[in-house]
């Protein structure tokens, strides 16, 4: 479980046969083998690490679902350790299985903000809701407006400079995860 709150941006220093290394500072200070961490949303196991990077293997699931296919060496990623149950939840509950990939449809400047409209499938709109939770890249972020096959969402000066965001463009792929609330919901009342 993760809050959605990015640690630090680490950098891709390998990925190949499923096997992805990324160079960190942070978050290699009190991690462990066999931990969960979030890269761009994406919850994986740590199998190896030492002072400078940590390994994780990726699925293929993994790789059909999220924008991890599209890493390359030198790709920077958001990442985020697992939340100890003595912590504080800054953001939201974000579990780190990302549902599907959305793309980036605009990025406006908005004072000192910006406005990023996300275009996203069916399957994820029908769980969005306006000022609701959304996880995009792992990063946990409030619903502005959402319409039948978009959403956007209003990125903080903080979290723009403290995040991959600032390093995205119109076109790119982003991770999405909506908020497990409304799908129990929705499981619920099919019953």
């Amino acid at each position: 479980m993760f809050t959605g709150i990015i640690e630090e941006i680490g950098i891709v220093k390998h990925f190949s046969d499923g096997v992805l290394e990324i160079n960190a500072s942070i978050v290699i200070e009190s991690l462990m083998i066999s931990e969960s961490i979030s890269v761009n949303g994406v919850c994986l196991t740590v199998t190896n690490l030492n002072h400078k990077s940590f390994v994780v293997d990726v699925v293929p699931e993994t790789l059909r679902k999220s924008n991890l296919s599209k890493l390359t060496k030198g790709s920077f990623v958001n990442l985020e350790r697992s939340l100890p149950l003595n912590s504080r939840l800054g953001g939201h509950f974000v579990q780190g299985h990302v549902e599907n990939i959305g793309s980036i449809e605009y990025m406006e400047k908005d004072d000192k903000a910006f406005m990023v409209g996300i275009k996203a499938s069916e399957t994820i709109m029908k769980y969005v809701v306006e000022k609701g939770f959304i996880a995009i890249d792992g990063i946990s972020l409030t619903v502005v407006e959402c319409k039948n096959s978009y959403f956007n969402v209003t990125i903080v000066p903080y979290t723009w400079e403290n995040t991959v965001m600032k390093y995205r463009n119109v076109g790119d792929l982003v991770n999405l995860e909506t908020d497990i609330l409304a799908k129990y919901v929705e499981k619920i009342s099919l019953k």
